[in-house]
């Protein structure tokens, strides 16, 4: 397997070189910025009632269209934004099924603390 060319982490400032875009304290302390899934409220009130229903209705990823839809994703609003209005974030009509390359570009791009942060 091909090594990744080296660069310098993302984060302003940091001289760190790696394979990804931040260095490995940075990607550490995005995490913990993040919390856990139970933490951001991921829990089985979520499993059993957002995701189910999400992938029953969204079969196929809704952005692609070409494969199997894998993830519930909260969208437009962040499961955060939602409980912030007083909204149920549990509610599937606040969902829509992804596949795993989609939600993880969508997440790369508008979830702050995620990747790209």
């Amino acid at each position: 397997m091909p090594r990744r060319a080296l660069t310098v982490c993302n984060i302003p400032g940091c001289p760190e070189f790696t394979d990804k875009g931040r260095c490995e304290d940075h990607r550490r302390e995005a995490e913990q910025r993040r919390g856990t899934a139970r933490q951001r409220g991921y829990g089985t009130t979520h499993t059993r009632r957002f995701r189910a229903a999400v992938l029953a209705r969204d079969p196929q990823c809704t952005l692609c269209g070409q494969a199997p839809s894998v993830h519930a994703d909260h969208h437009p609003l962040s499961r955060r934004e939602l409980a912030a209005q007083g909204l149920d974030p549990d509610d599937p009509a606040h969902g829509r099924g992804l596949c795993h390359s989609c939600h993880s570009r969508e997440t790369a791009q508008h979830q702050p603390g995620g990747w790209h942060a």
